[in-house]
This record gives structure tokens, sequence and C-alpha cells, in this order.
């Protein structure tokens, strides 16, 4: 039976799912590997509500089976590490702020629990502030079509909870890493393709007390050889019907399981 290091919980929603195997390539040359990884991801995925994208739907984070997941799993003694982002698709569901700050409060809290060191990204308010009201709208209908938020109220918002984000950091004691907008594409909330590399070494240095070294000379760009098995969501629904799926439902070629939530 393979030794799992360390878990890693990953939380987020189109920029943590494009960049899935980065990220976990990234986590486990700097923390050590194999280990077991919980995810909570997926496009248009919100904290606070339900969210559907392209016909499927998916449970709010703070609402899904992760958290059930890891209140019956064995009792471990390896390292926690767990990485918020995405922050701000609750926003565009018309969520109000003050829901979506105690959606995330009570994820923290979820994560305390478990002695985890918390990496979390504010949310990217200059790019955002940078859209013109012509670019918001056309995203908006893209992206959230029904969503009717005007661009100075979704402004406002973002900025609330910008504000309640660092006032729970100094709370809670958790790194929040500040997002600027070189990083981001036209839409304002995407990271573009070619940095995505270097924005997730530089969000994932905020982990800060890895017990592991890395072997000398190490790369972190991910390899091509990743998956032995994908994961698949734990459950989701599509036009209405529901899917399940037993986890850990991924397993990667050096060991690690993946729970797909």
């Amino acid at each position: 039976m393979t030794m799992q290091r360390n878990r890693i919980i990953l939380l987020g929603a189109s920029n943590l799912t494009l960049s899935l195997r980065l990220v976990i390539q990234i986590l486990q040359r700097r923390l050590g590997e194999p280990g077991e990884i919980f995810t909570a991801i997926g496009h248009g995925r919100a904290y606070g509500c339900y969210s559907e994208m392209l016909l499927r739907g998916l449970p709010g984070i703070a609402d899904c089976g992760l958290w059930r997941q890891l209140d019956t799993s064995d009792e471990q003694k390896q390292p926690v590490y767990a990485l918020l982002t995405d922050i701000g698709n609750d926003i565009m569901y018309e969520l109000p702020p003050e829901r979506i700050l105690l959606a995330l409060e009570w994820c923290v809290k979820q994560l305390q629990r478990l002695s985890a060191q918390i990496v979390m990204t504010g949310l990217p308010m200059a790019s955002i502030e940078n859209l013109t009201e012509k670019r918001f709208t056309f995203f908006r209908n893209l992206f959230y079509p029904c969503c009717r938020l005007s661009r100075n109220e979704a402004i406002a918002r973002v900025r609330t909870i910008h504000a309640g984000l660092v006032e729970m950091a100094a709370r809670y004691r958790f790194t929040l890493v500040e997002q600027q907008a070189c990083w981001f594409g036209a839409d304002g909330i995407h990271v573009k393709f070619k940095r995505r590399a270097d924005y997730y070494r530089n969000v994932l240095s905020g982990f800060t007390e890895a017990d592991h070294e890395p072997e000398p000379g190490y790369d972190d760009r991910p390899s091509l050889p990743f998956w032995q098995r994908r994961a698949t969501f734990a459950y989701k629904t599509i036009l209405g019907r529901e899917f399940v799926c037993p986890q850990p439902s991924g397993l990667l070629l050096n060991g690690s399981k993946v729970f797909k939530y």
C-alpha cells in the first residue's frame, strides 16, 4: 500500500479546473508525493450556491460532499494544504456579499479543524475595474446570461467582498494572495494561458511551511504523463438528471488518490 505523504485540498472554478494538473504538479514537487488530493472544482463553480454551466449542474462548494468525505476519512497525521481560489462567481449569480463571505468563512473553519495551512487568492479587483461597460456587459451575457447586475453594482460587490477577505485573513491567520491585473485576460477574471505557470508559482509560494525539500535542480513544469485514471465528479446533474460516482475516482501515475466533488 502506497504511503500518502500529505493531503492537498483544492477549491475553485474555471481557472483551477483548466490548470489542475499544473497546480498538482507544482505542489507535489514542493510538498512531496504521492498524496491524497481532494478537489471541488468546475467551470462556473460557486462557493455558496448551486451553479449550472453548459447544462451541467454542481452544488456549491460549501455544500458539496467533500466535507463529509474529509470528516469520514481515516485519521491522518500527514500535513494538510488547502488552496481556495476563483472567488467571485457567486457575485454573478447575484448572491449577496454577506452570504458569499459566510460560505467562505465556513470553508475556512472546516479547513482549520484539519489544521490545514490555507492559501486564498483575492478577487482580481484591478482587472475587473479596468473593464469598460461594453466589455463587462459582453462577458456578463456570455458567461452569466441570467445575471442582470450592472458594472457598477458588480464592482461595488467585489470591493465589499475584498474588504471582507482582508479582514477574514487577519482574523483566521491564513495567507491571502493579492491579484495583479497583468495576470488576467480580456474578460478580467481568467488567467492568461501563457501566464498560468508563473501565476500559480506565485500563488502557491504562499505555502511556507512545507516539510519537503525538492531535489536539487527540480523542474516544476508539467510533465505529459499524469493520470492513471481520470477523476470524475462525485455528484453532478446534466439537464436535471443526477449522476453519482464513488470516490476516490482518480489516480495519478505517482500513486496519488484524487477525490473530485
